[in-house]
């Protein structure tokens, strides 16, 4: 076998091993990837001199240029390991077993280090043993201390018996090949050895048991007239294509995963400035408290999650930026730490999704800070024919915002917290829209990373040429979560309670009626300002029997809901809300 196919074998084995690596890491810890863990040793071992001069040289790149030695470090390796494993598969072991102990050397001294941080090298120095041997083996190597392995090549002795002696063949001479010159079954070098059939009794097997176990054995790989196994370089490089395929797969999902981990240790990690515009405490009496009502505020782990992604952006803060561009004056890109230096507010802004049904559960309320996103664009001078901000998440989603509502005071966010933490990545970390009184497909683009100032008649959001409307205000609406649809309750006073919502126009009033008799109003808690829901309640006498409640809400310019309930495509739904219970 020549020495570039055993360094081949030798470099797809130490992919595979780095990818599983990877992948074994993802799921356990990032930092215990070994080409980290060696390249975090390497900087702490590093003498002074040197680390200044990879930072006047590499500059803010010095850690993926330290990186990046470490693979070809390990490239150059593999690639030995390889070239030398072809005549001893001993060799191979020894070579990844010693390139393991570095990585476990690197791993073990870090500080915090556990005992399931080995698992990434330990798994991996295997899966790298385990791929050089394969490749070897399928390229021709010989066995270790024994005779050429065999393949799945059929011979022309495999599975069959041998072949009866031809009329022609004089017992016991040689019979010639035509125009060879040479007795049959002589094989030039590169052949498999076939001795001519035989009269007596070894042409027949049956009479015979060493020359039937030999007819019935599978055929060895070619070999040459020394015995050495002929090279075969379509098994070696078919193999290869499988080991790059799977080290690739591997080290991707393991990459994804460590991200999303690094992520969530970066979110943790953030320190929040306080807010220039701080929101203050809630007045008193805006939660009743009642048990099953929704409270006032919405825990980040209860916040409603409808988004596209399959699989939630991990965002770092320090690799995100937001580019504001299109119909602008000065066009402005802005970084994570750009945002946390500009003032920030606090608002508290109830979010609905367009999905809702009537008395659906996708509406939450949360105290958000973030920057105003009207102050940024006036700093990026909006031109006057623009309409529409069409926003895109890092994940490739975009969104149609319309100017005006964004422009016209309400507090429309660049969000970088909720309820007091950083954002959750399922809601949008680093960076989110929050913006009252609009359905979040048109307003509340998470992981947000692109603003392009256009026009409606120009582009189109995600959800728009899917039939939903291009702009979307939210629709009055209430709902009842006291008692809940088919529940059993005691006979007697009963509390009846929900919440309404009319964000950035404010909730005025909510009737509740039994059995389709005369409306009551219901007591309504209290509330910051018109961007969030609110809580109602009302005291029931119940009578044994089955009953039907129903409730409707007005908004402060005096909106009731409609009694007619329509689908939420293509702009939200409508209707009143009912619950069917059973008192005795």
């Amino acid at each position: 076998m020549p020495g570039w196919a055993g360094a081949l074998g030798g470099l797809v084995a130490g992919g595979v091993a780095l990818g599983v690596a990877q992948l074994v890491a993802g799921v356990t810890k990032p930092e215990a990837f070994p080409v980290v863990a060696v390249g975090n040793a390497v900087v702490d071992l590093t003498p002074a001199p040197l680390k200044e001069w990879a930072i006047r040289t590499f500059g803010e790149s010095d850690k993926a240029a330290l990186v990046g030695g470490v693979f070809v470090a390990l490239v150059a390796v593999a690639a030995g390991i390889g070239a030398l494993a072809r005549r001893s598969a001993a060799v191979g072991r020894a070579g990844f077993a010693a390139v393991g102990l570095v990585g476990l050397a690197a791993v073990v001294t870090r500080p915090g280090a556990g005992l399931l941080d080995v698992a990434p090298v330990l798994v991996g120095v295997a899966a790298g043993m385990w791929t050089l041997e394969w490749l070897l083996r399928r390229a021709g190597a010989r066995a270790e201390g024994g005779p050429a392995r065999r393949t799945g090549e059929a011979g022309p002795l495999a599975g069959t018996a041998a072949a009866p002696p031809r009329p022609s063949d004089d017992v016991g001479a040689p019979a010639e090949t035509e125009g060879s010159g040479r007795p049959a079954g002589i094989a030039r070098s590169g052949e498999t050895v076939v001795r001519a059939p035989q009269a007596g009794p070894a042409a027949n097997p049956a009479a015979n048991p060493e020359v039937r176990e030999r007819a019935e054995r599978p055929a060895v790989m070619r070999s040459s007239e020394d015995g050495r196994p002929v090279f075969n370089r379509r098994g070696l490089l078919v193999g290869a294509a499988g080991g790059v395929v799977a080290a690739g797969a591997s080290a991707a999902l393991g990459r994804m995963l460590s991200a999303g981990r690094e992520a969530e240790t970066a979110r943790v990690a953030v320190s929040l400035p306080r807010p220039a515009r701080a929101a203050g405490p809630l007045p008193a009496g805006v939660d009743f408290r009642i048990p099953g009502l929704s409270p006032f505020v919405t825990s980040n782990r209860d916040f409603y999650r409808v988004d596209t992604a399959l699989l939630v952006p991990r965002v770092e803060p320090r690799e995100w930026t937001l580019r504001i561009h299109g119909l602008v004056d000065r066009p402005v890109e802005l970084t994570y730490a750009d945002l946390l230096r500009r003032p920030l507010m606090e608002a508290d802004v109830t979010l609905t999704c367009v999905s809702n049904e009537v008395g659906g559960p996708y509406v939450g309320n949360a105290r958000w800070l973030g920057v105003r996103m009207a102050d940024v664009l006036r700093e990026a001078g909006i031109r006057s024919e623009a309409d529409m901000l069409l926003s895109t998440s890092h994940d490739g989603w975009t969104c149609g915002t319309p100017v005006d509502v964004v422009m016209d005071g309400r507090n429309a966010l660049f969000a970088i917290a909720m309820n007091g933490e950083p954002l959750p990545l399922d809601h949008g970390f680093p960076v989110r829209q929050v913006v009252p009184g609009l359905y979040g497909y048109v307003s509340a683009t998470k992981w947000v990373v692109d603003i392009k100032v256009t026009r409606f008649d120009q582009d189109e959001a995600y959800w728009t040429p899917r039939g939903w409307a291009a702009r979307a205000p939210i629709k009055t609406q209430s709902r009842i979560d006291v008692p809940r649809n088919g529940a059993s309750v005691p006979p007697g006073r009963t509390k009846v309670a929900g919440v309404a919502w009319a964000q950035h126009t404010g909730i005025a009033a909510v009737e509740v009626r039994i059995d389709g008799g005369a409306w009551r109003q219901a007591a309504l808690a209290e509330v910051p300002g018109p961007d969030t829901w609110r809580q109602w309640a009302l005291d029931w006498d119940a009578a044994p029997g089955e009953h039907v409640i129903e409730v409707r809400a007005t908004d402060a310019a005096g909106r009731t809901q409609p009694e007619q309930r329509t689908s939420p495509a293509p702009d939200g739904a409508t209707g009143w809300h009912s619950v069917t219970v059973r008192v005795g």
